[in-house]
């Protein structure tokens, strides 16, 4: 990891990376809990993992990370994202939302704000994405 990257992936938890981490992870017990949510629920906890160090990674498609289509990315993974926002992805996205608004309010927090927001993004339609190296 870059020193950059370090830095504000420390920074990052300080001011609202944990906690929504952590909201990631409620999330990916209760999907595996349930035991049908599981493929939802690996999604989470890979994002969760993300929502703890966003900086020098970002999540892609992986259909277009591999050149070929898969289950995640096909019809089954849009019927997959759709139930996912419904139970869970609006109130992480919300999460996301808010956090984002309290840190844009002050000039540091823009670059968090902003990966919140993009956090946002992938709360509401997790599944057939992957997190790669920036």
């Amino acid at each position: 990891m870059q020193p950059v990257s370090l830095l504000l992936n420390v920074l990052w938890i300080v001011l609202g990376g944990a906690y929504m981490a952590f909201g990631w992870l409620v999330a990916a017990v209760v999907m595996a809990i349930t035991i049908v949510g599981l493929p939802w629920a690996r999604a989470a906890f890979n994002i969760a993992a993300y929502t703890l160090l966003p900086f020098g990674s970002r999540a892609v498609r992986r259909d277009e990370l591999t050149g070929m289509e898969d289950v995640g990315t096909g019809l089954l993974g849009l019927l997959g994202n759709v139930i996912w926002f419904v139970l869970a992805g609006w109130w992480l996205a919300l999460g996301h939302l808010l956090t984002a608004i309290a840190l844009a309010v002050t000039i540091i927090g823009l670059p968090f704000a902003w990966a919140h927001l993009k956090l946002a993004g992938l709360a509401l339609w997790p599944i057939g994405k992957t997190i790669v190296p920036a």
